[in-house]
């Protein structure tokens, strides 16, 4: 068998049509965390426009909104937790990168296996807890406290589908970790360089 074509289960797991389910999975949530990372980007230009009506009209036009500060907090709540699987997409959480450095490749690899795990984790739990959030707040119609008093239930929607976003990539990642899929990569992080 010549073996440049030898593959090994961990080069090729059992595929259909091509593609095997999981790279097609993770594909997907590569696809929806980018997509919400660029939308993520688009709403913080917004809160700052909004930021920057709510000053014009407070101290140029004497006529403050009483809606610009709530918005942009839940809008800004949004961004931050939609933005997380992408962010996470790319590795740009938190980092040591003097461990990166001082370990060998391998030894990196298992310390990133081991600080996603436990993210996993946390972020897991997280958006469990955002869910039932969520369905509280929508179930019984909680409002803000403001003057605008808006649904408590938008934010702690995204609250729960950045979370659960999170949660997915950082199972991705692990799998592929797992499984040896280096060098097809959906991510740019150090584990998949060497």
């Amino acid at each position: 068998m010549n073996p440049a074509t030898h593959s090994t289960v961990a080069e090729r797991p059992a595929e259909s049509g091509g593609r095997s389910v999981w790279r097609v999975f993770a594909q997907s949530v590569k696809g929806v965390n980018v997509l919400t990372g660029y939308l993520s980007a688009v709403i913080v230009v917004i809160t700052s426009l909004i930021v920057c009506y709510g000053v014009f009209m407070r101290y140029f036009m004497d006529s403050p909104i009483d809606w610009g500060l709530e918005l942009s907090i839940f809008l800004l709540i949004i961004a931050t937790f939609m933005s997380a699987a992408y962010t996470q997409l790319q590795r740009g959480h938190v980092n040591i990168e003097v461990l990166e450095h001082l370990l060998s490749p391998g030894a990196n690899r298992v310390r990133y296996l081991i600080g996603d795990a436990l993210s996993l984790v946390f972020c897991a739990f997280l958006a469990f807890n955002a869910w039932e959030f969520f369905l509280e707040a929508f179930e019984d119609g909680r409002i803000t406290e403001s003057t605008w008093g808006p649904k408590l239930w938008v934010p702690y929607l995204f609250m729960a589908i950045g979370s659960t976003t999170l949660s997915l990539q950082l199972l991705v990642q692990i799998v592929d970790v797992l499984v040896g899929w280096k060098g097809r990569t959906h991510g740019s992080g150090p584990e998949w360089r060497e």
